[in-house]
């Protein structure tokens, strides 16, 4: 069916469902969303149950919002919400969504700025027409999340014809005549690092991540050259399933030689996404390495990015519908779940999952509408991947902690910024709060203040408990009294040679750059400290052969070179991790409802990978198999 029959069928659809009464200015394809623009929004609004009648029927989502002529200019409207919302509210920001026709008023009292039964929300929106939503001033400033609105408020009309472009392709007609449904694996099949796939059918291609590995040059990107991807012109949608570098680090490449689609992921992904990108363009210049792309790249990407929330079901093409749900392994971290045709095929793609439920998030989710196909992701897949479980492992942490301080040392804490940094900040800081740890300051280095501040901004992604605290009790453990932020390389050398005993958290995981090292040079001669790691140690980094317990580190190169003493106490705490351990990946799998038809292993070294697939098999009978990069499964 061509694309103007479509267009006039919804038309006639959405006509006969809205009464006469209710004027509509126009309707438009914007992205994966059926917008209905009227002047009659009140009398939408008496009408709760129209708005799910037309979804149904038209099997898509479907907004209404305000026609542009009933919206007041942005600057007189922020005159007007400024004068009715009283000034004991503390506005910090508004934020008007050209794409929803929505106004967020950030506030630090949201009951003031809402009024009686949402009596001043109502008069903002008479007055200015924009449809005013009030939400709680992050308790930490972010200035990725401020940059990022001021982006995409700069864009305007470049965002709304990209959107009905978006709109248009999902809307297309497409052929049914041999329906058939296959996945490319293109990176980070019997290997960790450079996540890619591609989901296509005989209508659409879905790229499903684009991550790189940076500790491997052989191996840092996917093949984005295999002839099943290109031109990346062909390529209708990229789903992203979280942040981390080695699911989303090459993102800005496919901008940067063509691409101009939608990108869909979770709104603290696209923040987090472009926090680490940008920080590894600093990275790679700081080393004098040439980076694949630009920073104009990650903005090109950022106001191609569509945000969904977890169980928000969207088309994103004429064929394929996206769901992401919860995959508990950083903030925002996602299983994107696909149906595909008309009931032809589901499949799911776990992304990196954590089936536990931790100090920051639920479990991830296993149980779906319908499934026959599931990508499970096997790091810690091997017989022998135990992890002690989130209880012994926080004990551990606090006896190596107190031993430190009780000696009058420093504790050292190397982590990475987005999800271990953030876990272990709740650790430390019930466990202060309970007397448990001596009350010492916990230093903040590197890009963890941003992350956190990224996590402040997102409180609903969090775990049930911490929502209550956070929404209930009106606690953020994040702004516990201990946490100090260090802003300065003159606050880090104060630090450092203070005799007084101190945590520090800081960047870079592995020891393989970041402020980390300041720290270890400083301290790690003194028997006193201690260094404890707390995630993994790649082969070859510098905290690897700490883990390993070189006495002496060679560190730096020409006359920098230098080489440091390690008489520091070295500890590593397993039970942190983001991933989930052999036993919880196979017992996902064992509950998920509805039973898939297959598994296929991913994300992890080859012998680990095959392992599980092993052990799947012969435990619940279900088809499994370890695909190799730039293998072709069909699965219809």
């Amino acid at each position: 069916m061509p694309l103007e029959e479509v267009y006039n069928k919804v038309n006639e659809t959405i006509r006969k469902l809205v009464p006469s009464n209710i004027k509509i200015s126009s309707v438009e394809f914007e992205g994966p969303v059926v917008v209905i623009y009227t002047k009659s929004l009140s009398e939408f609004a008496d009408n709760s149950d129209m708005v799910r009648s037309l979804a149904q029927a038209l099997r898509r989502r479907v907004e209404v919002r305000p026609d542009p002529s009933i919206l007041l200019d942005i600057e007189e409207s922020d005159k007007v919400i400024r004068k009715l919302i009283p000034k004991e509210a503390e506005i910090t920001d508004i934020f008007y969504v050209n794409d929803t026709g929505e106004v967020l008023i950030e506030s630090k009292t949201p009951g003031l700025a809402i009024g009686k039964h949402g009596a001043t929300l109502n008069a903002i929106k008479k007055k200015i027409g924009w449809a005013p939503t009030v939400v709680r001033t992050p308790p930490i400033p972010s200035k990725t999340i401020q940059d990022i609105r001021r982006l995409l408020r700069s864009m305007g009309d470049e965002r709304k014809k990209f959107l009905k472009k978006v709109g248009s392709r999902i809307s297309r007609s497409v052929s049914h005549d041999s329906d058939w449904v296959r996945v490319t694996y293109l990176g980070g099949f019997r290997e960790v690092g450079r996540s890619c796939a591609l989901l296509s059918t005989n209508n659409t291609k879905v790229l499903i991540d684009v991550g790189l590995n940076v500790s491997s040059e052989a191996n840092f990107s996917p093949f984005l050259n295999a002839p099943e991807i290109m031109p990346l012109e062909g390529i209708d949608a990229v789903v992203i399933t979280h942040a981390h570098l080695d699911h989303s680090g090459l993102l800005p490449v496919l901008y940067k030689y063509g691409y101009d689609g939608p990108v869909y992921c979770t709104p603290p992904t696209r923040d987090l996404m472009s926090l680490l990108q940008l920080d590894y363009l600093k990275v790679a210049a700081a080393d004098a390495k040439k980076a694949p792309y630009h920073s104009t790249h990650i903005r090109d990407a950022i106001s191609s990015t569509i945000p969904l929330k977890y169980g928000e079901t969207t088309d994103i093409a004429p064929d394929v519908r996206l769901t992401l749900h919860n995959a508990g392994h950083i903030l925002g971290s996602a299983t994107a779940h696909f149906h595909i045709g008309d009931g032809l095929h589901n499949i799911a793609f776990s992304g990196d999952i954590k089936f536990e439920k931790t100090l920051l998030f639920n479990p991830a989710v296993n149980k779906f509408p319908r499934i026959e196909t599931l990508i499970v992701e096997s790091t810690y897949g091997g017989r022998r991947d135990v992890q002690p479980s989130r209880n012994k492992a926080v004990s551990f942490l606090i006896e190596e902690i107190r031993h430190t301080l009780d000696q009058g040392g420093n504790v050292l804490i190397p982590v990475f910024a987005v999800g271990r940094s953030q876990e272990v900040m709740m650790v430390l800081e019930k466990q202060m709060r309970g007397g448990n740890i001596p009350l010492v300051p916990i230093y903040l280095d590197g890009m963890i203040s941003e992350a956190t501040a990224i996590h402040t901004a997102y409180p609903e992604y969090l775990n049930t408990n911490l929502r209550r605290r956070i929404f209930h009790q009106s606690e953020n453990p994040f702004l516990y009294e201990a946490f100090k932020q260090v802003e300065s390389g003159e606050r880090r050398t104060e630090i450092k040679e203070n005799q007084e005993p101190s945590i520090v958290l800081a960047t870079a995981g592995m020891l393989n750059g970041g402020p980390v090292l300041e720290y270890f040079k400083q301290w790690a001669p003194d028997s006193k400290n201690g260094i404890i790691f707390v995630g993994y140690q790649a082969e070859g980094t510098l905290g690897r052969k700490v883990q390993k317990g070189w006495e002496e580190i060679p560190m730096g190169y020409g006359p920098a070179a230098q080489t440091i003493k390690v008489a520091m106490r070295v500890t590593t705490v397993d039970g942190f991790s983001g991933h989930s351990d052999r036993q919880q990946l196979l017992t996902y799998v064992h509950r998920m409802e509805p039973r898939p038809e297959r598994v296929l292993i991913g994300h992890g070294d080859e012998t680990k990978s095959l392992d599980l697939a092993s052990t799947i098999y012969k435990r619940y009978g279900i088809e499994t198999r370890v695909p190799y990069n730039l293998e072709t499964y069909r699965f219809r």
